[in-house]
């Protein structure tokens, strides 16, 4: 008799839960989508209870879906995006909507913080990246300091997948990875509690800590009921979404390297080693207790890939599925390079290759003879060349060999991306079996470790394995290598731009948010 996990991954635009045996099968899988809110420019927030409708929904559809009896669940686990802030009342839960790893209010909060360690610069290097006002402490300040009401009533506060655990058991906790993107001693495992005080946080506000591969509690009577599960039913912690899809990618051992191709991008590197964040690049947990993270992230890939979607290429009624087929095949009869014409993916601020809050999205060198079809090529490009320029990242700066690109995320289904991918990198770039659902599978095969059905996280490199390859093709790597040079000379040429731009932006906002009425 099969036994299954149930996994969310609970993501921005929304969850995609799946039941997987216990030899990583997908047995079925469904989405639930909730919103983003933007009450102000900068600002990104969800409501907390949208996740957990989400999570309720999806678990009784798969039970549906496949007949699977609740009895055969050995348990519940979340892979969750990062750097969310749920404000908790102890007794009544959030205190307000919660603040999500998008939203870039805490700007000023992050360089005061740089200059109580006399600036961006000796920060970095302290540090190994510079703050932006979408990191996790910038965020608790701002909360302090425009929400002083909400901060002091805060009892702790929670990220995603802690909210989510918390909804299931009642139990207030944060596992490692969470936690590290808030200020973790990656060594000692405990909270940064000292710096937290510096800089004017309570450390008292910061919950409990567990592993990833923890059990955190059992369902509880109400959770149950509204899961369609058995109450008991164990909860194992999870981790989360960059960890979880590293283990979902296969890419578990010393050293391997993975690429995430969702509605943002990361390149992944697990290790033993202890490094430090540079180059916009940052070192996180790992979902394995025993190593490191090292995640270099970029804000928006598949986001300008939905961007075009909506604004150029959709109508009323479309079918997403059908726009984004023919989408894919259009950019596939655009020669290579786009005509010279070039993307910049930056629709809301950069954390890696560069760390640049302010850079946005461009389209350089576009003239009268480039078509629709070829800004959407040129949208694929530019995600490839900030992939490409990541990889250079992790291979010069860090020392880690990525002979070869093993591909994750909704992007990988996109046969047209993946070739690109690979001849702009010239790597050859791999598919796992589930791309889409390699968060929620990996979150499932972390709590398979932690239920003890695997003795380790490199054991999990046989489960999950290469499943399609695209070939670099060698004809394409002189114009690619050429648009590459141009690609980082137009972020040398036009960051001041862009700084000056957007800075004056927010001021002229906050001075429209300053008057009364």
């Amino acid at each position: 008799m099969a036994k299954y996990i149930i996994a969310h991954d609970v993501g921005t635009s929304g969850n995609k839960a799946v039941l997987v045996d216990t030899e990583g099968h997908v047995h079925g899988k469904c989405f639930e989508p909730y919103r983003v809110c933007y009450p102000r420019p900068d600002w990104a927030e969800q409501e907390p209870e949208d996740w957990w409708k989400a999570v309720t929904h999806t678990t009784r559809l798969l039970l549906e879906q496949t007949g699977a009896p609740p009895a055969d669940v050995l348990c519940i686990t979340f892979g969750a995006q990062l750097l969310g802030v749920v404000p908790m009342d102890s007794k009544t839960g959030p205190l307000r909507p919660a603040i999500i790893w998008l939203d870039n209010r805490a700007c000023n909060q992050a360089n005061r913080v740089m200059r109580k360690f006399i600036g961006p610069r000796l920060f970095a290097l302290i540090a190994g990246t510079a703050l932006c006002g979408k990191d996790g402490i910038p965020k608790l300040l701002w909360l302090k300091e425009k929400e002083p009401d909400i901060y002091k009533k805060m009892s702790c506060f929670l990220d995603v997948g802690g909210y989510l655990i918390y909804r299931c058991t009642g139990n207030i906790v944060m596992e490692w990875t969470g936690a590290s993107v808030f200020g973790l001693d990656l060594k000692k495992k405990k909270w940064l509690s000292s710096i937290f005080r510096y800089v004017g946080l309570d450390p008292a506000k910061f919950p409990p800590l567990v592993k990833p591969i923890d059990k955190v509690g059992t369902l509880s009577k109400e959770a149950a009921s509204e899961c369609g599960l058995l109450g008991g039913t164990p909860v194992i912690a999870g981790a989360g979404d960059a960890p979880c899809a590293a283990v979902g990618s296969g890419a578990v051992g010393e050293g391997d390297g993975h690429v995430y191709l969702g509605t943002s991008s990361w390149v992944g590197v697990v290790t033993e080693r202890t490094v430090k964040g540079k180059c916009g690049a940052a070192s996180i947990h790992s979902a394995d207790p025993g190593k490191a993270f090292l995640f270099a992230e970029s804000e928006t890939a598949g986001a300008c890939i939905q961007w075009m979607a909506e604004q150029l290429y959709s109508n009323p009624g479309s079918n997403i599925g059908d726009v984004y087929a023919l989408m894919g095949e259009k950019a596939a009869q655009i020669p290579p390079g786009s005509g010279h014409l070039i993307f910049t993916p930056w629709m809301y601020g950069e954390r890696a290759p560069i760390s640049d809050c302010n850079v946005r999205s461009s389209f350089l060198n576009l003239s009268a003879e480039h078509t629709r079809d070829h800004l959407l090529r040129a949208v694929y490009e530019g995600i490839a060349y900030n992939i490409r320029w990541i990889v250079e990242i992790i291979e010069k700066e860090y020392k880690f060999p990525l002979p070869h690109l093993r591909v994750i995320g909704g992007g990988a289904k996109a046969a047209p991306l993946m070739q690109i991918l690979a001849d702009v990198t010239q790597r050859k770039a791999e598919t796992v079996r589930y791309p889409q659902e390699a968060g929620a599978v990996g979150a499932a095969m972390v709590a398979a470790v932690g239920l003890g059905i695997y003795p380790s996280f490199e054991a999990l490199k046989k489960v999950v394995s290469a499943d399609k390859a695209f070939e670099p093709r060698k004809e394409n790597r002189e114009i690619y290598d050429s648009l590459y040079g141009t690609y980082h000379e137009a972020y040398r040429s036009l960051r001041g731009f862009y700084k000056r731009l957007n800075e004056r932006r927010a001021v002229q906002q906050r001075s429209c948010e300053e008057v009364p009425g």
